[in-house]
């Protein structure tokens, strides 16, 4: 594809290659939240050093031992006890005065005096105790510092924090655990997402591989470079063999500047409603973007099926398999696929370099915005929603549609293009993720995904004690129909290489999810799916924004590329549309951009294809304009002009701009452009015509 990059205003045609020429941003003070209260010139200088070091790119350091097996926290927590004033030599309680006697005064000196030599305090043993940090316990065990704006946080075995909001987090000393990934003294910094979209994430403290260096003076060096005098010796005392020290610093990032500007998204990162009363506000925390939350507010919970299939999964990932693991995680909307997957990469991180990522789900992807089928090498760890993780996988095909409903055949079609396209001798372990729809085709589309993939390890998520559909166990694919496949079953060897051999066997694995909410939608803001699928929109979108500190600028005031009507084929993948209408759907429409085997041959005007193809998608884009009189299309895109060269078609479908990306322009005065209220669905051609390919209805089952 031959482009310009000009603005609409004062575009040349005259040019047929990228130009690469973005305008100046002005760089007015940075918005402060209201979570983040520190002074906008030392945000500006965090925000200033956070970018350097995220560009450093540090090499990653993997655990040096063996990571202990996935257990849930709240299983090993102690109950909360009634915290006890003083502690007498024989464990009974001491009834408290108002006047303390002589002696009670004596005692209580002399337990201070010995707190050295290894004896505790009754109120220093509450606050070892495994379980939430809250309250008092964080005043204890955190110090701040105001002036570098960051906070030092001691946490001993199995203590946790459950927070909203958002975060760097650096591991000083010891280590911890997010979402099963292990972070150890000596990793990067990684950023914490915690909105209130999805389950709030907690950090857990873990078992320090012992070594013989005294944790005393290992501590005080590290705490001198981020703490005055007072506050060393203070966190000094709370340190301990078995401690874990832990940096917390605030982060602006593009994508949290633009979703900050939208004001329905102004709160996305603190608490929702119904975890405000539980929320801890009066903390060191504050102004840092973290609000912990009490034990009351679960974090992630496992259930014993849950653990145990995780620790199953990477065991075997890690023994010596026949070729490399590939885990498919199946089962109904909402019953925590996304969540269980996350935490299975992460885990996996922690002994290999990367995992690789085979997106089956249209609705909730967890890389790209909707609509897209692709293959992603995770090497990073997921420590918070889709939306806050969006990249460029290795591949990736554009169907167009959050469902596969319409053509099912284009969808397992696409996949197999995706599949084709990893090298067969990787050795890397493969996460599959699939469709909430598991009831009549979809549950069809699964038989044959399991066909169609040399699957070692099949994960199914149920609640209630079932599984909301068959169990898809070896002996019951024996017998199974698919959409594309009949027994005796077919693997992926025979339907990619032609060869012949014997059914593939694999382990089935039964998660029973036991979170609450299971199985339903979230009603509260944020949380219901077309939601979400907004969110990793808008964070795709946000690529456009610059790195630097400054204001958000509107998508209308960036300098597009322009692109002539000959160099690229413009195609719809959903419905059908009349090649005079083609333009209008095309205006301020997301498109899919594409590489078609073919050359992209013109007679000087546009060129419209008649259906969707299924070809390599490099990334997405949104045509802001159409100028006819000189057939140019105006097109804003993050993707680099060097890959753009390669883009020979535009694809256009049924995922839409959210309406807040056109409906809060600011510097408009009388109609803003592409958005109307005087619009009626009952005009011919007004409303998509869909088309459904090869779905026949149980109503047309009956009649034939």
């Amino acid at each position: 594809m031959k482009v310009n990059k000009t603005t609409q205003a004062k575009g040349s045609a005259k040019s047929q290659k990228w130009k690469d020429v973005r305008a100046k941003r002005c760089r007015p003070p940075v918005r402060s939240s209201e979570l983040d209260s520190a002074p906008a010139p030392v945000m500006a200088r965090m925000i200033k050093e956070h970018q350097a070091a995220a560009k450093k790119k540090p090499t990653v350091k993997r655990l040096q031992i063996k990571a202990k097996p996935v257990t849930d926290p709240k299983k090993n927590t102690p109950q909360s006890r009634p915290k006890k004033p003083y502690s007498q030599a024989n464990g009974s309680a001491a009834l408290r005065m108002d006047n303390e006697s002589e002696d009670s005064q004596e005692w209580k000196a002399y337990s201070q005096s010995i707190h050295g030599n290894g004896v505790e305090t009754s109120a220093d043993a509450e606050d070892v105790r495994p379980g939430r940090l809250e309250g008092e316990a964080l005043h204890y065990c955190t110090e701040r510092d105001d002036q570098q704006n960051h906070a030092v946080l001691v946490m001993h075995k199995d203590q946790t924090l459950c927070f909203r909001g958002k975060c760097s987090l650096t591991c000083l000393y010891g280590r911890v655990e997010v979402m099963g990934f292990t972070i150890e003294e000596g990793q990067q910094s990684y950023p914490l997402f915690s909105p209130a979209s999805h389950c709030p994430l907690t950090i857990r403290a873990v078992e320090t591989p012992a070594n013989t260096r005294d944790h005393k003076s290992a501590a005080s060096h590290i705490l001198r470079k981020y703490l005055s005098s007072a506050s060393q010796k203070k966190l000094l005392k709370r340190v301990t063999s078995n401690s874990s020290v832990i940096l917390l610093e605030p982060m602006e990032t593009p994508l949290t500047r633009f979703l900050s500007s939208f004001a329905e998204l102004s709160e996305l990162f603190s608490p929702p409603m119904s975890e405000l009363v539980s929320a801890v506000l009066d903390t060191p925390l504050n102004g840092l973007g973290v609000i912990p939350l009490v034990r009351a507010i679960d974090g992630l919970k496992m259930s014993k099926s849950y653990s145990d299939a995780l620790n199953t999964v990477v065991s075997a990932c890690r023994g010596d398999m026949d070729g490399c693991a590939v885990i498919l995680v199946c089962g109904t909307k909402n019953v925590g696929k996304s969540t269980f997957i996350r935490t299975l990469v992460n885990t996996l991180l922690n002994h290999t370099t990367c995992v690789d990522y085979l997106e089956c789900d249209l609705g909730q992807t967890e890389f790209t915005p909707a609509g897209c089928l692709s293959l992603s090498v995770v090497r990073e760890p997921l420590l918070g929603p889709p939306f806050t993780h969006q990249c460029t996988p290795e591949h990736m095909i554009y169907y167009g549609q959050s469902s596969c409903e319409s053509d099912l055949d284009r969808y397992l079609e696409s996949l197999k293009s995706l599949w084709r396209r990893r090298s067969p001798s990787r050795e890397t372990p493969v996460v599959i993720n699939t469709m909430g729809w598991v009831k009549g085709f979809g549950f069809q589309l699964l038989v044959d995904m399991i066909r169609l993939f040399p699957v070692s390890h099949v994960v199914q998520l149920g609640h209630g004690g079932v599984t909301q559909c068959p169990a898809l166990t070896p002996e019951f694919l024996r017998t199974a129909h698919g959409c594309q496949t009949h027994p005796p079953a077919q693997t992926a060897l025979d339907e990619l290489t032609e060869s012949h051999t014997p059914p593939r066997s694999y382990a089935h694995l039964i998660v029973q999810s036991e979170f609450q909410g299971v199985a339903r939608q979230g009603t509260a803001k944020h949380q219901r799916s077309n939601e979400q699928r907004e969110l990793s929109l808008l964070a795709y979108l946000s690529q456009l924004q610059s790195p630097d500190p400054g204001p958000v600028r509107p998508l209308h005031t960036l300098t597009p590329y322009q692109v002539p009507h000959s160099a690229v084929a413009l195609g719809v993948s959903h419905c059908e549309v009349m090649p005079s209408h083609m333009f209008y759907a095309a205006n301020a429409a997301l498109v899919g951009l594409c590489c078609l085997g073919e050359k992209i041959t013109s007679r000087g005007g546009p060129v419209l294809l008649t259906q969707g193809p299924i070809c390599p998608c490099v990334g997405f884009g949104v045509l802001r304009g159409i100028d006819m009189a000189r057939g140019l299309y105006f097109l804003l895109t993050p993707v680099d002009p060097s890959i753009l060269r390669k883009v020979n078609c535009l694809l256009l479908g049924a995922v839409s701009l959210p309406s807040c990306i056109l409906s809060t322009q600011p510097g408009f005065e009388g109609e803003m452009p592409y958005v109307t209220s005087d619009y009626s669905f009952d005009h011919t051609g007004a409303g998509k015509l869909r088309v459904f390919k090869g779905l026949t209805r149980p109503s047309q089952i009956a009649m034939q």
